[in-house]
């Protein structure tokens, strides 16, 4: 029996950890560990008008279980339990029609019917909670398709565990309201965006909500902003823009990311067209500009009519970047002058002198989020995925072999002052994941990822105040030597460790 991570850290917790964070104990380390969790394969279940299937990538086990187009088809698991005990069972699966196939999901025969939405393909998977009571010794779980058309692919089903991204995101707006998390910035976007991910998971509608009350303490009824986008950093955000216009569609959130869009009319760029950190840096290039506006254009063009227009943008950002950033190893130098005039510059290549890990974190997360946009037949699209390639390759090298993990200054593990960081350790467990999810790369490098996700949970607890706590990530970070990297601060629950660990844990992955 093999136990499945689809999002979520060893399952999921019974209630939407909104109003309250259960709190657990600490271990050894201080950190609190992850609860009991028991994956059962849909393909070890029993079976009725259904069949086990191997043609869809990214299952758990040996397959999964594709139902007959009939309703009535079943999996029945026998689930022990020590206890009675409420508890939830989470469901892996995938939908890759464009309808809901509802199952409808009993323990001992007792239930209810559960949606199954579509995943927008069948090699997307996602997570079903339901909540349910157990009895003491065995119990007939059984999930039956409801509909005419039979229902999803299911690949498993885990009992019992922690939804660690409810967790972090119901901890996150106890601790801070939409008015206290923070003025308009590239952390504050980073971190909502990975907010969004978990509304599109649990339909929760407080999570939505507070993204637009932040949102609406900047863009008046208008769409007006008095922000001048006079530096990428400032147009990170605008990706909260464009998933309120979809979700909401008012105008207004249009109109305001519509400004960033006529910025980038006379934004300046290098000689060879790459957008500048900002326009106070002419001709400085930091890998971290990569995901502040790449994805945003992308994702604009095809959501606004200008597809052509983002497309072409985003690629040559991401190609320019790499070729000025991205080294033999696979890694990206943090910056790059092309005016040499930075003392951080080298005179002859006109970089920066470390492998900041979360900078080069950046790159490889706007680079497989711009793929999932781009035309297959792009012309810079092979390209990309090449540069990908070559950086999953400087990821598995560099990889902490003791923690799963990388370290502050990538590839000085060997330093007695460097650290293992957070935030970037996401990043790079994410962008593998997607990476081998999508065949940029091969499946040997699903380990590095697995390992990494794990490397990230041993810093993922509650405290005694029952809310989570995200460790070991560093604070903002302009270009310097190796010993401001070392020495930068190592902080609790900032937001660029909140939002990378909340993207990282929403795409989906088997841990075995």
């Amino acid at each position: 029996m093999k136990v499945p991570r689809s999002f979520l850290v060893c399952g999921l917790v019974t209630a939407l950890v909104l109003g309250s964070v259960p709190a657990l104990a600490a271990g050894p380390t201080g950190r609190a560990p992850d609860l009991a969790a028991v994956g059962y394969e849909a393909e070890d279940g029993v079976l009725s008008r259904a069949v086990v299937e191997a043609n869809h990538p990214g299952y758990t086990g040996t397959g999964f279980v594709n139902y007959d187009n009939v309703a009535g088809g079943s999996v029945e698991w026998t689930v022990s339990a020590a206890r009675n005990t409420t508890t939830t069972l989470l469901f892996r699966y995938a939908n890759g029609t464009a309808a809901d196939r509802p199952l409808r999901i009993t323990v001992n025969g007792t239930g209810t019917v559960t949606a199954f939405p579509a995943t927008g393909a069948w090699t997307t998977w996602r997570t079903v909670p339901v909540t349910a009571t157990l009895a003491a010794g065995p119990n007939a779980v059984r999930a039956t398709a409801t509909a005419s058309a039979g229902g999803p692919n299911l690949d498993s089903v885990t009992v019992g565990g922690t939804d660690w991204s409810t967790a972090v995101v119901g901890s996150t707006m106890r601790r801070k309201t939409p008015d206290t998390l923070g003025g308009w910035g590239y952390t504050q976007g980073l971190y909502l965006y990975g907010q969004y991910l978990v509304y599109q998971r649990t339909r929760d509608p407080r999570l939505l909500a507070y993204l637009r009350q932040w949102a609406d303490r900047f863009v008046a009824a208008d769409g007006g902003t008095s922000f001048s986008f006079d530096n990428l950093d400032q147009m990170q955000s605008g990706n909260v823009l464009l998933l309120l216009a979809r979700e909401t569609g008012l105008a207004k959130y249009q109109t305001a990311a519509r400004k960033i869009r006529d910025r980038l009319r006379t934004y300046p760029t290098t000689s060879d067209g790459g957008l500048v950190h900002a326009t106070g840096r002419p001709g400085q290039l930091w890998a971290d500009g990569s995901f502040m506006v790449a994805p945003f254009v992308i994702r604009y063009g095809h959501q606004f009519g200008e597809a052509r227009w983002g497309d072409d943008l985003a690629a040559r950002q991401l190609l320019v970047y790499a070729a000025h950033l991205q080294q033999g190893t696979g890694l990206l130098s943090h910056a790059y002058d092309e005016n040499r005039s930075q003392s951080w510059a080298d005179p002859r290549t006109g970089l920066s002198s470390q492998y900041w890990c979360r900078a080069i974190g950046w790159y490889g997360m706007a680079a497989v989020d711009i793929l999932e946009l781009l035309p297959a037949d792009h012309p810079d699209r092979a390209a990309i995925v090449d540069s990908v390639r070559r950086l999953v390759a400087g990821y598995a090298r560099y990889q902490d072999p003791a923690t799963g993990r990388w370290f502050q200054v990538v590839d000085r593990g060997d330093l007695s002052g460097n650290w293992t960081e957070t935030s970037c350790s996401s990043m790079y467990t994410f962008t593998v994941s997607r990476a081998v999810r999508r065949g940029y790369v091969d499946a040997s490098y699903q380990p590095v990822a697995d390992k990494g996700y794990r490397g990230v949970l041993a810093k993922v607890g509650t405290g005694p105040d029952g809310l989570t706590d995200v460790a070991d990530i560093s604070v903002g970070t302009n270009v310097g030597d190796l010993s401001y990297y070392l020495g930068r601060t190592r902080a609790t629950n900032d937001l660029h460790g909140l939002g990378a660990f909340l993207i990282m844990n929403e795409e989906s992955g088997p841990v075995g």
